[in-house]
């Protein structure tokens, strides 16, 4: 019960979070680092719990290229196969002896007819042979119109080209202390409109049952007009804040967790981007300070951003 008492009763927990009315019954971090949310799906079919579209969109450049390549071969030795199967004696032109060589004429005719290259070398004989062509044909078809599609949404696709620091910390401000935590894009980004909400989820101990209560974190400042350099946000720990009793031991020994939602406007994509993280508590610094990221160059002509010290910073004393 010791952390309920420290808990200021002056802040008034939040019932709207999106986190539903039995958040007792939660188990790990709420948010995970990179904004997804810490849940898993259970009591559906496989294929209907996942969406391939959102899949081919989110994986990494180099899963995506390699699905794409897997395909592209597995589906040329599938159709190889069948016109090996029916005979390349229906496949005119093709001369070769062996049944290995056989199978790489095939092979090479279905990547011809895939692409609808076609160079002519050799081509359909008979009804069957003709029937499995013009199918690959059709499925070559579709298959580039899918590829075409994916790689115009992942390539479209807005992202919020923003990094948030690795830690959050309990800092100097003013006559008392901040949480503060800071991001900064790291692309060749225009953000305008930029605002940021934290949440703070804390378990505590009520009557003997250990439930987590949500309080909205009110930030110095909520809202920028342009993201250009590094922001830091900062929720002053006053007499208003959950946060005033608690002291750096409490962050130790407590299972709490800061959550951050931020979104902007991207001039690039003429569309608003959404970009998420979390902290817990064991990922809270006290008594510490962030080094400044940004200064200007020997001309005074340009502000140099410093990326690398994005997570940079130093301990104080409170």
């Amino acid at each position: 019960m010791e952390i309920l008492k420290k808990v200021n009763k002056k802040a008034k927990a939040e019932t709207n979070t999106g986190f539903g009315t039995n958040s007792q019954n939660y188990g790990g971090r709420f948010v995970n680092k990179n904004g997804n949310a810490n849940i898993q799906k259970v009591g559906i079919g496989f294929l209907d719990s996942i969406s391939w579209y959102h899949i081919m969109l989110k994986i990494p450049r180099w899963k995506f290229f390699l699905i794409i390549v897997l395909f592209y071969f597995i589906v040329n030795l599938f159709f190889a196969s069948i016109y090996l199967l029916i005979g390349v004696e229906n496949l005119r032109g093709v001369e070769s002896i062996t049944r290995m060589d056989k199978f790489g004429e095939a092979f090479f005719f279905s990547i011809q007819t895939f692409t609808t290259v076609g160079y002519g070398h050799i081509s359909p004989s008979g009804f069957l042979a003709s029937f499995v062509a013009a199918v690959e044909a059709l499925s070559g078809l579709l298959s580039f119109a899918i590829a075409t599609g994916l790689f115009y949404g992942r390539f479209s696709k807005p992202n919020a080209y923003i990094q948030f620091s690795e830690n959050a910390i309990i800092a100097p401000y003013k006559n008392g202390k901040g949480l503060m935590l800071r991001m900064v894009p790291h692309k060749n980004t225009n953000l305008s409109d930029a605002e940021a909400y934290i949440t703070l989820g804390i378990m505590i101990e009520e009557e003997g049952v250990f439930i987590n209560k949500f309080y909205n974190l009110p930030l110095e400042m909520s809202r920028i007009n342009t993201l250009n350099l590094s922001w830091t946000l900062v929720h002053p720990i006053d007499e208003e804040s959950p946060l005033f009793n608690l002291l750096e031991s409490d962050y130790k020994e407590t299972i709490g967790e800061v959550m951050v939602f931020m979104k902007a406007f991207d001039d690039m994509y003429s569309s608003t981007v959404i970009k998420r993280t979390s902290y817990t508590f064991n990922e809270i610094v006290y008594g510490a300070k962030f080094l400044p990221m940004y200064d200007k160059n020997e001309s005074n002509t340009k502000t140099i951003l410093h990326l690398d010290y994005l997570n940079k910073f130093v301990r104080v004393t409170l």
